[in-house]
């Protein structure tokens, strides 16, 4: 039985991919390739449209004997959210629904959804724990908080069984350099910082040094995207061991300031990496660190890359070997 895979050809999607396979799953992506990238997708079959076709959908369901949904598709930019909210309610919410819609005709009831710890807002209490009150500050973190209820619903009334991940910051990259992060316009600092060392950029810049941290910066929570795979994994293992829904939050345990990532950065590289500090941006917390106690005592996930220099030196290996990302490959196709 195959794994259909949204948004396989993302940067955590592609990753995810990888690990199943590794696991000698059978998988099935679906993506639009409106951000993803098809040479990105290291494995298994890939059909591209979008989601909220529900013929198309139907027929990828018809062709393939469909066990369970790994579900990354979705608009993820919280500012670009609050821009365009419509636009992440149609992405992320209506083609969520058409999703489900047509898994419970096809009698597919297991789904692995890539959530957000977006959907808690302003914290209440660090570490964040899963029981903690979800208040989302954005449009991006309201429909995805709306995603995991509309799964909870389904799952009283048709049996639908959900496991949520909701993690922070997604780093690094394959650790054999087959496949990175490539997002445009890229908005994730490590990349971003990468960029000023391979001469991209002239600066990075750090928004606000004076919160209420050691060093002044904030604090963020940086996962490595293969131990976010390797949860995709556990948590599909999970519904085919206890058939129940859950929620699971994913994070180091430990966070690291934006000047510990640009010192850090500087050490692996051996660039300067010029700084520049401007004002706080509106809404920015002090520090985001989620607590994964809970998924490692039920999922049995342990985070191999925990070190941050480990999860920058493995998306070092990917932008220098591709600085333009998969542009690249594609040149290096066409050769």
């Amino acid at each position: 039985m195959a794994i259909l895979v949204t948004g396989g050809a993302g940067y955590i999607g592609s990753h995810t991919v990888v690990e199943l396979l590794n696991q000698g799953e059978e998988v099935v992506v679906v993506d639009n390739l409106r951000t993803g990238h098809e040479k990105a997708v290291s494995g298994g079959a890939i059909h591209i449209g979008d989601l909220q076709d529900e013929g198309f959908m139907n027929s990828v369901f018809e062709k393939y004997d469909i066990e369970a949904v790994i579900h990354f598709a979705a608009s993820s930019l919280v500012g670009e959210s609050v821009q365009e909210p419509l636009q992440y309610y149609e992405n992320n919410l209506i083609a969520s629904h058409t999703l489900v819609k047509v898994m419970l005709t096809h009698g597919v009831k297991k789904i692995v959804f890539s959530s957000t710890a977006a959907t808690y807002g302003e914290p209440e209490q660090v570490p964040i724990l899963e029981g903690d009150a979800t208040n989302p500050t954005s449009p991006y973190g309201e429909t995805k908080l709306a995603m995991e209820n509309m799964f909870r619903w389904c799952d009283g009334s048709h049996g639908l069984k959900s496991v949520s991940l909701r993690y922070f910051n997604a780093a690094g990259a394959h650790p054999e350099g087959m496949i990175g992060e490539d997002h445009t316009p890229e908005s994730h600092l490590i990349p971003i910082i990468l960029q000023v060392a391979l001469g991209q950029r002239a600066h990075i810049g750090i928004f606000g040094d004076d919160y209420p941290t050691e060093d002044g910066t904030c604090i963020r929570d940086y996962i490595h995207v293969m131990d976010l795979a390797n949860a995709h994994w556990l948590a599909l293992e999970h519904l085919r061991s206890k058939n129940e829904s859950n929620v699971f939050n994913l994070g180091n345990g430990k966070g690291f300031s934006v000047k510990e990532v640009i010192e850090t950065s500087r050490k692996v590289t051996g660039h300067p990496i010029p700084e520049v500090v401007s004002e706080r941006r509106a809404g920015d917390p002090a520090i985001l660190i989620a607590s994964s106690e809970k998924a490692q005592t039920l999922l049995g996930w342990k985070p191999k890359y925990n070190n941050l220099k480990k999860i920058i030196e493995t998306a070092w290996k990917w932008h220098e070997a591709n600085p333009n990302g998969y542009q690249d490959e594609k040149a290096k196709g066409n050769a």
